[in-house]
């Protein structure tokens, strides 16, 4: 049997510098893009929407979503077959989202609080996903200045208004213990990064690349 197709899609309104540091033993993983979304999307007409960039292929994919990126595979999931999930900081059900974040939704903070005044403020977010090194933050930094506002916007409305539980079964998660962002899944198949924080996927590349590939046989 042949391979499974590896479709990456990377954390809020990122691309593929989050997935640099991993090292996969896949011949082709391929990158699922964002794109705008229109007001009225939801998680689930944004993901039919990104499902374009998924080749018809004998073999139902993986799919390796990272943090929000984590949540919007789960949404492609639901629409079409696929062989696993590998959900890396991320969240597997919404019933586990910190109440402060509930809090924020029900007062939807994310529609009035001045958004585009953080994207200069690094210094709070380095802290908050675990950017340490000189590189890291260098990208984290990028990344934010990258960022639009509005799609911004759009992203924490469906975060914070999403309503799922992933399966059982199908599903690999992989953690942080000291992830400062979203909390430990209580999920089955956990893979458990002790000391890891919500960017594992960059200075724990190496043994996060170690599960991965675990499971693209």
């Amino acid at each position: 049997m042949s391979q499974s197709p590896l479709y990456l899609l990377s954390g809020l309104c990122a691309d593929e510098r989050l997935f640099q540091f991993l090292q996969l033993r896949h011949p082709n993983p391929i990158i699922i893009h964002w794109i705008t979304p229109e007001p009225q999307d939801t998680m689930a007409s944004y993901a039919t929407k990104l499902i374009r960039q998924i080749e018809p292929n004998q073999e139902p994919p993986i799919l390796l979503g990272l943090s929000f990126g984590g949540m919007v595979i789960q949404e492609i999931a639901k629409q079409i077959p696929v062989r696993r999930l590998i959900l890396l900081s991320s969240l597997a059900n919404t019933q586990e989202l910190p109440m402060h974040y509930k809090i924020a939704g029900t007062l939807q903070m994310h529609q009035w609080l001045p958004l585009g005044m953080f994207k200069g403020w690094t210094y709070p977010a380095n802290w908050l996903f675990g950017a340490h090194t000189r590189e890291e933050k260098r990208i984290l930094r990028d990344i934010i200045r990258d960022t639009g506002v509005s799609f911004l916007r759009w992203s924490l409305h469906q975060i914070l208004h999403w309503r799922h539980q992933a399966p059982t079964e199908g599903v690999i998660v992989i953690h942080g213990d000291a992830d400062k962002v979203l909390p430990v899944p209580q999920y089955p198949d956990l893979h458990l990064v002790k000391g890891g924080e919500h960017l594992i996927v960059m200075n724990r590349a190496e043994e996060v690349s170690q599960v991965i590939n675990r499971y693209l046989d």
